[in-house]
């Protein structure tokens, strides 16, 4: 059995597991208990009374964190050839269509987020087999699939960030960095969990938002108290 370095034991002392801490509280708790040498990132794990097989039951969707997720977000624009000044004038890392094609076709996905136009989707979905495992698949409804090109990049660039269930009816996703203080995170997280409460599908019965842990890298989970997300 491994054992439990000081570290983590007086890391885990400050959380009492038999309590649903207040999204403040764990906005101001999750500093304290973040431990790595680098600036981690905060996430959110969100489980809903959802069946994400059914297509009527999917949650997904996009939003803009008011204090951006501190992270350097790499922008590839697969658009036609008008359309490239507006990209790079919003600040895309990268702009092309064809070239950028071949270059996934081969692998590269060193990128964070696809924007691309709807006239130009018939190319961008023959990379589905290498886009859609890895989350990078444009989406018209996370506004990824636009004709407001510089809007989207500077959205996405400014903290917009996409969301979706997985399988198993968790949203997971990072909302801010643990360099953020308290009220940032708090405000980044609310931001997210009330666009996800005002997308309750119609057809989900019973209680809705289950269970919401926050975390940095690599430390431990603090639960949050559901009650001021019920619907």
């Amino acid at each position: 059995m491994a054992r439990v370095s000081k570290k983590r034991k007086a890391v885990l002392a400050k959380i009492d597991r038999t309590k649903a801490y207040s999204l403040a509280e764990a906005s101001s708790l999750v500093k304290e208990i973040s431990s790595s040498k680098f600036d981690s990132s905060i996430d959110l794990a969100i489980r809903l009374g959802v069946d994400p097989r059914k297509a009527n039951q999917m949650v997904r969707g996009s939003v803009a964190l008011p204090h951006g997720t501190g992270k350097n977000v790499r922008v590839l624009v697969l658009c036609t050839p008008d359309k490239e000044a507006e990209a790079k004038a919003a600040g895309a890392d990268h702009v092309g269509l064809d070239e950028f094609i071949e270059k996934i076709k081969g692998g590269w996905t060193d990128i964070d987020v696809i924007i691309t136009m709807p006239s130009v989707m018939g190319k961008v979905g023959a990379l589905g087999r290498v886009l859609g495992p890895r989350g990078l698949m444009p989406n018209p409804k996370t506004g990824t699939v636009t004709m407001e090109i510089g809007k989207a990049v500077t959205e996405v660039k400014a903290g917009k960030i996409d969301f979706r269930v997985d399988k198993t009816g968790i949203v997971h996703t990072s909302v801010a960095k643990v360099s953020f203080d308290s009220a940032k995170i708090e405000e980044n997280a609310n931001e997210l969990l009330q666009t996800i409460v005002k997308m309750k599908p119609s057809s989900a019965k019973g209680a809705y938002i289950k269970s919401i842990y926050m975390s940095s890298t690599m430390s431990p989970s603090i639960n949050i108290d559901t009650k001021a997300f019920v619907i």
